[in-house]
């Protein structure tokens, strides 16, 4: 069941164009893959449009090679913007795969709630997809991918309990937030007392600390400021000094596509401030105004960050 109403139909199909662009353009391409690439093109004037602009994109941008010409790119800026667009697609079709395993789900961009059976609320981050497990001795939940963040109803003869990013997480009544994957800090408790395992000892996380990974899959517990972690739930992201990478990847989660940043060393200035997730494109106008990088806007896929020439 989809706990978000927002559609968007014009970022998959630049993502599709974007796909057959990186196929064709490869050493390998086929007649086959060409013909497919026309029947798709042929089947919607929209498609023939999208893939348009990025073949052109591609050669304006500097040596993309012609698609006809059956050879491979020569990397440089056109070969990583190329690579971002691909890598935009493959994460769009893993979202559908999720959604379509999931009971719960949250769209790009979305930050979505809803009601348990047994009175427990979830609030699903961005690009969310969760399936409820739920017996006579377990409230299981699964996160297949993403962040939610649980408000438990007691019940102490049925735990609650979250399986996500490789770990356990076990709670009977109490406030915490799970990520499935990326970040340093998977778990983050508001109210109550958690038990988190993954392949090693349990380890139990109270009010106003995180799960933190160290050397990989280490866990180790710490002070955190939980508050401002899921200040997400209100439509805001919090920054305190964070690095610029660190920034803009986070941004990245809320909107379709790739923002790549082009200055490594920009990346580590630090970054202090408030966003509405729900507006990316003001985000990163803020970011070069205050941190004097350019934000140059490919398409709606593709952002560059720095000075890409």
């Amino acid at each position: 069941m989809a706990v978000s109403d927002r559609t968007d139909d014009e970022s998959p199909i630049h993502e599709a164009a974007a796909a057959w662009v990186a196929r064709l353009s490869s050493a390998d391409a086929t007649d086959r893959d060409r013909a497919a690439c026309e029947a798709w093109r042929a089947a919607d004037p929209a498609h023939a449009a999208a893939y348009a602009e990025m073949e052109a994109l591609w050669r304006q941008l500097g040596d993309v090679p012609d698609p006809r010409r059956r050879r491979g790119p020569r990397g440089g800026l056109p070969g990583l913007v190329l690579a971002a667009a691909l890598g935009a697609a493959l994460a769009h079709q893993l979202g559908l795969v999720d959604r379509l395993r999931a009971d719960l789900w949250s769209g790009v961009g979305d930050i979505a709630h809803a009601t348990l059976d047994d009175g427990s609320r979830i609030d699903l981050n961005t690009d969310t997809a969760l399936a409820l497990r739920f017996t006579e001795s377990e409230r299981g939940i699964e996160l297949l991918r993403g962040e939610a963040f649980f408000e438990v109803a007691p019940d102490a003869g049925r735990p609650f309990v979250v399986r996500g990013g490789g770990l356990r997480v076990r709670a009977v009544g109490t406030r915490f937030s799970v990520r499935a994957e990326g970040g340093d800090a998977p778990v983050e408790v508001a109210e109550g007392r958690v038990e988190v395992a993954a392949s090693g000892r349990p380890l139990a996380v109270s009010a106003g600390e995180a799960v933190r990974r160290v050397g990989g899959e280490a866990l180790t517990v710490v002070k955190a400021d939980v508050a401002r972690a899921t200040a997400w739930r209100e439509g805001r992201l919090i920054f305190a000094g964070e690095r610029l990478s660190a920034v803009l990847a986070d941004l990245q989660r809320y909107r379709r596509g790739r923002i790549v940043l082009l200055d490594a060393g920009a990346g580590e200035r630090r970054v202090t401030g408030a966003f509405d997730p729900r507006d990316t494109d003001e985000a990163l106008a803020a970011l070069a105004a205050t941190m004097g990088v350019r934000v140059i806007r490919l398409t709606p896929l593709l952002v560059l960050v720095g000075s890409p020439f």
